[in-house]
């Protein structure tokens, strides 16, 4: 058979593997459309709800502290214009004013301008943030490199998709505008030019894990300790469901989701280039793969519009957000703050089955620290409010002062 026929996606399995195999490629597709569904389990967790809050305090924070002035303090016309490149959408002074706990107001030395300087907590926080950064920096460069790995024989993505993924992957701000300088210790990555004058961050070297130099996805480690993988090729593993309370399934489609249990798992680092786009199969290493991706995140969860940029790169067909949809006993689409969040429900439902990130710990101090601020300004609130009552009662007990005395003197007279 040509490598032309190999190559081109709508090849039968029947024609490239033994016929054992070939029964994975018939199209079973059975419809499914349910009704979202609530679950108050997900939606108050605030590691995830709260991280796009926190993400311009941080890109803000960071600034602080490359600032060149003393105390990483600076005057609001540093940062007046250049809200965008934070992320922030109001006044960039009206958003400092909204985190007491991060940022400190006092007047500058000329001309009664406003300054701003990071509190002592932040500080704290800021360091031991890069204290993980360097402790930890293999582990995150392993999930760069696993992610990069995931785009088959190319074995590359381009920086401005990884720069759209930087927050949840946990990069450090920065590593954008110079991947190099993190990067460069570890002889597998290379800068690469590629279409349309746009350069790529390529792995230009294979490597493994421990088990015969193939790359193990979670799934497969998971199932390796459970005993239900041996790490052979073409194993069926089933993904660990996790049914949300009162969400029913009609009874065509849990038919159709034990037998698509029973299919081979194929890992999201193995060639799919061979595999028909509409068969179950294929649609069973779709979601593999996106249970990978978001294990390979801080919260194990991303806007779902942020995974999009990854559809060209990662072979995934271009209805990718029909897989969350279909898939509700793995992942949860939270609606909160005005977007669409994907949440691997395995991450937060069975301890130890996943790798927590190495910044997850700190992101959730982050966000502590960030609710203080609430409280800062409702005591703030408070304690005017009984300022101003207060003044308000000195006010009138002065007028019916004065009028007594008018009326003492009127009397005299």
């Amino acid at each position: 058979m040509t490598l032309k026929a190999i190559m081109n996606p709508k090849t039968t399995l029947h024609n490239l593997r033994p016929l054992s195999y070939s029964y994975t490629q018939i199209k079973t597709y059975v419809q499914v459309y349910m009704k979202r569904k609530k679950d108050p389990y997900y939606d108050p967790i605030d590691s995830i709800h709260k991280s796009l809050e926190l993400k311009p305090i941080i890109a803000m924070k960071d600034f602080f502290i490359s600032s060149p002035h003393e105390n990483y303090c600076i005057p609001i016309s540093d940062v007046s214009k250049k809200g965008s490149d934070f992320g922030i959408s109001i006044k960039v002074v009206r958003f400092l004013r909204s985190y007491p706990s991060f940022f400190e107001e006092f007047k500058g030395p000329l001309y009664n301008l406003p300054w701003f300087r990071l509190t002592s907590k932040a500080i704290e926080l800021d360091k031991e943030e890069r204290a993980v950064y360097e402790e930890f920096r293999d582990d995150i460069m392993w999930r760069l490199k696993k992610l990069i790995l995931m785009s088959g024989s190319r074995k590359m993505l381009p920086l401005k998709v990884i720069k759209g993924l930087e927050w949840y992957l946990g990069l450090p701000t920065g590593f954008y505008s110079d991947p190099i300088d993190y990067v460069g210790k570890y002889g597998f990555f290379r800068v690469v030019d590629i279409e349309d004058g746009l350069k790529g961050l390529a792995i230009v070297e294979e490597y493994d894990d421990g088990k015969d130099s193939k790359i193990l996805s979670m799934m497969q480690r998971n199932a390796m300790k459970r005993g239900l993988h041996s790490g052979g090729v073409d194993e069926a593993i089933a993904f660990p469901l996790f049914p949300s309370k009162g969400l029913r399934l009609k009874q065509k489609i849990k038919d159709w989701l034990v037998e698509f249990q029973k299919l081979p798992y194929m890992s999201p680092y193995d060639d799919f280039s061979y595999l028909n786009p509409d068969s179950d199969v294929s649609e069973k290493r779709v979601v593999g793969l996106l249970h990978e991706l978001l294990c390979l995140f801080v919260e194990h969860a991303a806007e779902r519009k942020s995974i999009f940029c990854l559809r060209k790169y990662l072979g995934l067909p271009q209805k990718v957000h029909k897989a969350f949809e279909r898939h509700p006993h793995m992942f949860y689409l939270s609606l909160k703050n005005n977007t669409c969040t994907s949440i691997l429900k395995e991450a937060y439902c069975d301890d130890g089955a996943i790798e927590p990130h190495p910044l997850a710990g700190v992101r959730r101090k982050y966000i502590a620290l960030m609710k203080e601020s609430g409280v800062i300004l409702r005591d703030r609130r408070v304690n005017n409010r009984r300022a101003n009552a207060q003044n308000s009662i000195c006010s009138e007990d002065s007028g019916f002062v004065d009028d007594e005395i008018s009326r003492i003197g009127e009397a005299r007279l």
